[in-house]
């Protein structure tokens, strides 16, 4: 269990008892169903996070959640709508942590994540797995990195997409470490994997819905785990912290949020609700079955998380020169 899970699990009691809204109109809250955009195209880990989050929220409301695609431009236009939309506490933003690095290779973003939006609350951490192609002469973080320096730049590592999560979280592993790797990016998760498969690049640190298939048929060789402890999802594989790399975590991450303005006797109840729906032991196995932690917290500590995370990207992107998605 992660210091984040912890902290967000220790919340998740003290914010039940905030689910009754003040005023006879607020207490009828929901009155129609409620959406969640998802910036990001159908089928993904976080559309069905979404989808799992909004079934939650469903039965504590008794309302319809209805989970809308409004995918583009790295996730900006999905955002973008969240922001301009109608501060009523029907509408709502399944924030990543891609919106996050945005801020930072963005300068003139049409938003600001940490003032148009009111944090809800986490949904999700799904951890990122550093995995290699098991042809390589190495087994375990230490080596890589004693490989890495003795050769640099002639390992290649590929990634989701420049800019994105996984391209982030290799960078901190350099940041960290010194090593020098050739990135390759690409277009997705899929196109990446099967390169990796084949030996086309020999790297990667990829979410775990992604990579743990293939770890566990034995195609590809996990040597370490982004989150901070341990996690579930594979329990015997050491963190990359663990392995020396001091201060190492990177999980993607996904959460709720709302427009700037909308009543915090809304923003309370729904963030009350969603962690009651974050801790009911159904919808926690389906979080795990797609390679997700269940998160469930305060409003708080999801604004505070979003910022922590914003300054720890905008480092990593001014260190490593990273000036835009490619």
């Amino acid at each position: 269990m992660t210091r984040t899970r912890r902290q967000f699990l220790a919340a998740a009691a003290g914010i039940a008892a905030s689910t009754v809204l003040p005023g006879a109109h607020a207490a009828a809250y929901p009155e129609k169903p409620v959406t969640i955009v998802v910036a990001y195209p159908p089928g993904g880990q976080n559309d069905v996070a979404a989808r799992i989050a909004g079934q939650g929220l469903s039965s504590h409301f008794n309302q319809s959640v209805i989970v809308e695609n409004r995918a583009g431009a790295g996730g900006i236009i999905g955002a973008q709508a969240v922001a301009k939309a109608a501060p009523d506490g029907y509408t709502f933003l399944l924030v990543a942590i891609n919106h996050s690095i945005l801020t930072a290779l963005k300068p003139n973003m049409p938003y600001n994540l940490e003032k148009d939006f009111a944090p809800v609350g986490m949904v999700a951490a799904f951890p990122i797995i550093l995995v290699t192609n098991p042809s390589l002469p190495f087994t375990s973080v230490t080596d890589l990195i004693a490989y890495a320096k003795a050769n640099p730049n002639k390992l290649t590592y590929g990634s989701s997409g420049a800019g994105g999560g996984t391209h982030m979280a290799a960078e901190l592993f350099c940041n960290l470490t010194g090593v020098k790797m050739l990135h390759v990016p690409y277009k997705g998760s899929a196109p990446a994997i099967a390169d990796l498969l084949g030996g086309h690049v020999q790297v990667m640190f990829a979410d775990s819905p992604s990579a743990l298939p293939h770890v566990k048929s034995g195609k590809l060789r996990a040597l370490g785990i982004s989150s901070r402890t341990r996690s579930a999802l594979v329990p015997d594989l050491p963190t990359i912290a663990e392995a020396g790399v001091r201060g190492y975590e990177a999980n993607s991450w996904v959460g709720l949020a709302a427009p700037a303005g909308t009543p915090a006797a809304i923003i309370n109840k729904v963030s009350a609700d969603l962690a009651l729906s974050l801790n009911d032991p159904a919808l926690k196995a389906r979080l795990l079955a797609i390679g997700g932690e269940p998160m469930p917290g305060s409003a708080q500590q999801f604004g505070a998380f979003i910022q922590s995370e914003n300054a720890k990207w905008a480092k990593i992107v001014k260190e490593g020169n990273i000036r835009q998605l490619e």
